[in-house]
């Protein structure tokens, strides 16, 4: 069952875009599905609708991960998508731009101009699709948790000039084994490259290592890590919870024995319950 009802443009104008028309998006079909896409340059938000379970007017901006090289759009997208459709809540997957010079004048906030415009364009729109404008969160995998703890941490950053006056403050962040940091003891070295470029400036590490700009105000956010992640390391989400605690936000954080990184929806061991946890936490929440 496919309960995705559209894709959309997310811009009218991309954003400090430069043409490159030798960057041609690359995606990954099996029997006719996107399994995964790189060299995005064109972003988009694809609708995901309940269907078969009354909707409860919670909304999803959800950011697969990749590396900022790709976008795992199958695995961390349109099934996470459908297993919030079975909630009841409704699903927006972001197909945000990879970062690079070529595409764009400052590739640092390119993807985050892309997920402030999804939360604006959702919460603006929210009437349309039966959704509570107070109960709009975003969710992000891996490097896409990079993203979604950005757009948690940076929702006031001027990055873009929007046509919305409503906030780009996501309501809730739920955080699956996410890159936090851009710290070069913790983060992982791949994206951070391919965000901050090569030799980032001290300022630069800072200004995205999100468990450095957590406040009072950062949203509730739930958190999951498996110990034995050697490509993302669990400190991410730990140092990330530390934060939220010491702020006063609240938090909630499970780090499971094994699942190595990049487990999805959950595959096995302990770590197949995660999303029973985090249905829990959403409802004690009043998201679901």
């Amino acid at each position: 069952m496919n309960a995705q009802n559209q894709v959309i443009a997310l811009w009218n104008k991309i954003p400090d875009e430069i043409k490159a028309p030798e960057y041609k998006e690359k995606p990954e079909l099996k029997d006719g599905k996107m399994q995964s896409t790189s060299q995005v340059s064109v972003p988009t938000l694809s609708i995901f609708i309940p269907k078969e379970t009354k909707p409860n007017q919670t909304a999803v901006v959800i950011c697969p991960g990749g590396g900022y090289t790709h976008l795992a759009f199958d695995k961390e997208g349109t099934k996470v998508a459908e297993w919030f459709n079975s909630l009841g809540i409704t699903a927006f997957v972001l197909k945000y731009r990879i970062p690079t010079d070529l595409t764009m004048k400052n590739k640092t906030v390119g993807p985050l101009q892309d997920a402030q415009e999804a939360i604006r364009y959702v919460r603006q729109n929210a009437a349309k699709w039966n959704i509570d404008p107070n109960k709009v969160g975003i969710l992000g995998f891996s490097a896409g948790g990079h993203l979604a703890s950005t757009a948690s941490t940076h929702y006031d950053d001027k990055v873009y000039e929007s046509d919305y006056k409503v906030s780009a403050r996501p309501d809730f962040s739920l955080l699956i084994y996410p890159v936090i940091s851009m710290e070069n003891a913790i983060t992982h070295k791949g994206s951070q490259t391919n965000l901050l470029g090569n030799n980032p400036s001290k300022e630069l590490i800072d200004a995205y290592s999100n468990e450095k700009r957590v406040t009072s105000k950062t949203p509730p956010t739930f958190l999951i890590h498996a110990t034995d992640d050697t490509v993302v390391i669990p400190e991410n989400s730990i140092n990330y919870y530390l934060a939220l605690k010491k702020n006063g936000v609240s938090a909630e954080m499970h780090i499971y024995e094994k699942g190595g990184h990049g487990f999805g929806l959950g595959v096995s061991d302990t770590n197949k319950f995660w999303t029973r946890d985090c249905a829990e936490w959403l409802k004690a929440n009043g998201y679901n």
